[in-house]
């Protein structure tokens, strides 16, 4: 870090917004295969917290590959660049009270263990989306396994690139033997119980 950025301290804290909100503010983060649902189960996570009074906001490729992350590419350099600057703009919302909820394939573990050393391990609960690769080329509507298969795009995680299942995550699902309504009561239930 530059030796000229000095930090500066602030009269609203964390605790104060998180007085206000009347819950707590973490990062929830949604890892799997492209296609195993995570987007589908962020947005209908959102959408319950929301009803439930919470502020919340998610992350995903659109949102951050569209605007701050639009001068990296999907080199694993630049993925891990990409993951990094997600956590630092996730640890800003944390600090905002705002229940964050990202949904990125995040394959290597080590880039994950990162993500939590940057906004705390207090902050953050992975969550497992996981699905047998058969189903998520099956629910591919963009083509992109195909693609993948046949050479198109290269370092596609899955295909010619791997994927790191987290070793503990806090929450597992199963998209492939549970619908999305199970799924999404497995984590209502658990995330709800770390946020109150």
């Amino acid at each position: 870090m530059n030796k000229n950025v000095i930090h500066q301290d602030y009269s609203i804290t964390q605790k104060d917004r998180t007085s206000r909100n009347k819950h707590q503010a973490k990062l929830l983060w949604f890892t799997g295969l492209s296609g195993s649902g995570k987007s589908t189960l962020a947005n209908e996570v959102e959408k319950q917290l929301f009803a439930q009074g919470m502020q919340t906001y998610v992350l995903d490729g659109d949102n951050i590959r569209r605007g701050i992350n639009t001068d990296l590419s999907f080199t694993p350099e630049d993925r891990k660049e990409n993951l990094r600057r997600i956590a630092e703009v996730s640890k800003l919302f944390i600090d905002a009270g705002v229940v964050t909820l990202a949904a990125f394939i995040s394959p290597m573990r080590e880039d994950r263990e990162m993500i939590q050393q940057i906004v705390g391990e207090e902050n953050f609960i992975e969550i497992y989306v996981h699905a047998e690769i058969e189903d998520c080329e099956h629910r591919d509507v963009k083509g992109l396994y195909q693609k993948a298969r046949q050479g198109e795009i290269k370092n596609f995680t899955g295909i010619s690139a791997p994927y790191e299942a987290p070793t503990n995550p806090e929450i597992k699902v199963n998209t492939s033997n549970q619908t999305i309504e199970e799924s999404l009561a497995i984590i209502i239930n658990k995330v709800t119980q770390k946020l109150s």
